[in-house]
């Protein structure tokens, strides 16, 4: 817990990655499953699951990125990216509505590259800086 809170803006960046990651394989899984003799008619739980996972870690991140970042865009970024995902994420789960897959790597694509620029420019290294807002 000590590293996710130091090094937010990796985990962040990292979470959103792997979010990434397991929504392009997830349907390289269904085309191998259909493909072959199995005794599971769907994914593992796990597997369907995880995406909440993701969204767990991305949220711990957002919140400790936002207290030590000098930039208050970067907060409004990072929250409204967030909440896209969360959106998109619970949408996939539930289906309200129907939307296009890309939907799904376009706020963890902008969460990635936000915490990467947060990590390179705008983290602060004490509590004061950070409350002198540019």
């Amino acid at each position: 817990m000590i590293y996710l809170t130091q090094k937010s803006d990796i985990w962040g960046a990292t979470a959103s990655s792997l979010c990434i990651i397991h929504c392009l394989t997830t349907p390289l899984l269904f085309v191998t499953q259909t493909s072959s003799v199995s005794y599971f008619e769907t994914l593992p739980f796990w597997w369907k699951y995880i995406d909440y996972f993701f969204l767990v870690i991305s949220f711990m991140a957002v919140y400790k990125s936002t207290i030590t970042t000098s930039l208050n865009w970067i907060k409004k970024a990072l929250w409204i990216n967030w909440t896209l995902l969360f959106i998109v994420i619970v949408n996939e789960k539930l289906k309200l509505f129907i939307l296009a897959e890309v939907f799904n790597f376009i706020p963890a694509s902008a969460l990635i590259i936000i915490h990467l620029y947060n990590q390179k420019y705008c983290t602060c290294n004490t509590n004061k800086c950070c409350q002198n807002e540019r």
